[in-house]
């Protein structure tokens, strides 16, 4: 039996967050074409009778701007001492390696690397070579492959290399488990997903939820939630004319989550303004960035 933690870093917008539920076969963390928007380790479980990874999405790297950034990289710091296996995810539609490279090699990993570069679906077989190629000759780089985590292109070996390099040992959880996360914490997730589809501009980056309320009825599960934003306007651009943009919101979510508990929810969600909380520790403590 192998077990291990296999933990995936990159820059904002790799596909972390995809190839998290690509390999795990659910989709456990949310995803937008906005940068920026994992700001949590979630750890997904893949249990099978050969081997057990634990497979941990991580906030894209950045340069912290607020106190908010920093609980993010903070979570990027745990995974990369935690970690048995890391995959450093490359996007292939960026023009050249530098970028990831220079990440890559500051992240000073002693644990076995694989550099996987993703999205080649969307690239030429020119571009992908030449990338998979040069990731094999850095010194951080124990093996270097192509995949499209979108679209499941070499996944299945992707995971034949990772059980290759895990470690042997026992299983740390029990084989049902596919996640070590509450379930509400997901419900906000789901809120915070459908904000970044549904809102433009800043409005997604300055917002968050907090899960008040999560009762399981004989018929339904009712929960209650804050959208939490920094000032007043943000608040009206939430609601929108006549409530109609918190309502849209309410039955984009609610769709989402039910599909994710499998069975009827009735969802109400609340605006709340809170000053500056991306900058204040208090706030971040209790919204649940630790």
């Amino acid at each position: 039996m192998k077990a291990g933690f296999v933990n995936i870093f990159g820059k904002p917008n790799a596909g972390k967050s995809t190839l998290l539920n690509t390999l795990l076969g659910e989709k456990l963390a949310i995803i937008s074409s906005k940068v920026q928007t994992t700001r949590h380790r979630i750890k997904g479980i893949l249990t099978t009778k050969d081997y057990q990874l634990i497979i941990s999405d991580t906030p894209g790297i950045i340069e912290p701007k607020y106190k908010l950034h920093e609980k993010m990289m903070t979570a990027v710091k745990e995974a990369l001492e935690d970690a048995d296996v890391a995959i450093l995810l490359h996007d292939l539609t960026d023009k050249d390696t530098t970028e990831s490279h220079e990440i890559f090699a500051a992240l000073k990993l002693k644990v076995p690397v694989l550099v996987v570069c993703n999205k080649m679906d969307k690239v030429g077989k020119e571009r992908t070579a030449e990338a998979v190629s040069f990731f094999k000759q850095q010194p951080y780089c124990a093996d270097a492959t192509a995949i499209s985590a979108i679209k499941g292109l070499h996944t299945e070996e992707l995971l034949q290399k990772l059980t290759d390099l895990l470690p042997e040992g026992q299983p740390f959880f029990p084989e049902d488990d596919i996640t070590d996360l509450p379930t509400r914490f997901f419900v906000g997730e789901m809120i915070r997903e459908k904000i970044y589809e549904l809102y433009e501009e800043e409005i997604p980056y300055h917002t968050t939820v907090l899960v008040q309320e999560f009762k399981e009825k004989s018929t339904l599960v009712k929960i209650q939630a804050d959208i939490i934003v920094q000032r007043d306007t943000q608040k009206g651009i939430i609601l929108g004319e006549k409530g109609q943009g918190i309502k849209a919101l309410g039955m984009a979510a609610r769709g989402e989550i039910e599909k994710f508990l499998g069975q009827k929810i009735f969802l109400e969600l609340f605006v709340k303004v809170k000053p500056k909380w991306r900058d204040n520790d208090t706030h971040l403590k209790e919204y649940g960035y630790h």
